[in-house]
């Protein structure tokens, strides 16, 4: 026969895993058996009891509760005393595991990207489809100036021809025609500097 076991309530209420108010509720509804003495618990009569008058419907959860308690257990246990150096040369709690290393196939991966566009621009190029922006803004910043130049200029060369008139058909006739040879030289002009500018690019 086994020898029976007593243990104060405390001691047994760690056995059980329970908090000590626990063994306070067994005491009021009758499931704590109690030693000769009345001070402490007989530990074996106690659980037996709990076993017996256990609702059914609540024998689930109390088995699961006890696994669980088992798992948390057995994982502090397993987990290793970290010293305190290796926590002070931890990476910063700002920084992510992904921030702390570098990712070499992300940069990899994004320096081939990068030089595939490079050799893809300098194809257009090639082919005349691409150009430079500056070279185009400095175009078309040449062909603006030029065409005001050569407005501005027009009425000092056409002034005498119009003062001779006395038709204003023939007026605004001569006029048209000042207007278009302006814009067409212009227009010459420009294209051949915007030529010139792309080849200087391309060499």
């Amino acid at each position: 026969m086994t020898e029976p076991l007593y243990l104060s309530k405390s001691a047994f209420a760690a056995r059980i895993g329970k908090a000590p108010s626990t063994i306070t509720w067994l005491k009021d509804n009758g499931r704590l058996v109690m030693a000769p003495d009345g001070k402490r618990v007989d530990v074996y009569a106690t659980e037996s009891l709990i076993k017996e008058t256990t609702d059914p419907s609540k024998a689930g959860v109390a088995a699961r509760h006890e696994r669980e308690r088992q798992t948390k257990q057995s994982f502090s246990n397993a987990v290793p005393n970290i010293s305190a150096p290796l926590l002070q040369a931890a990476p910063p709690a700002s920084l992510s595991a992904a921030d702390a290393l570098p990712d070499f196939q992300k940069a990899r991966a994004r320096k081939e990207h990068f030089a595939s566009l490079s050799v893809e621009a300098d194809f257009y190029k090639d082919q005349g489809v691409l150009v430079e922006s500056a070279v185009v803004d400095r175009a078309a910043f040449d062909t603006g100036r030029l065409l005001r130049d050569l407005l501005m200029t027009m009425p000092t060369q056409i002034a005498p021809e119009l003062a001779a008139m006395n038709d204003p058909w023939q007026v605004e006739k001569h006029l048209l025609a000042a207007l278009r040879r302006s814009l067409e030289d212009a227009e010459r002009m420009s294209t051949a500097d915007l030529q010139r500018a792309l080849s200087n690019t391309g060499n």
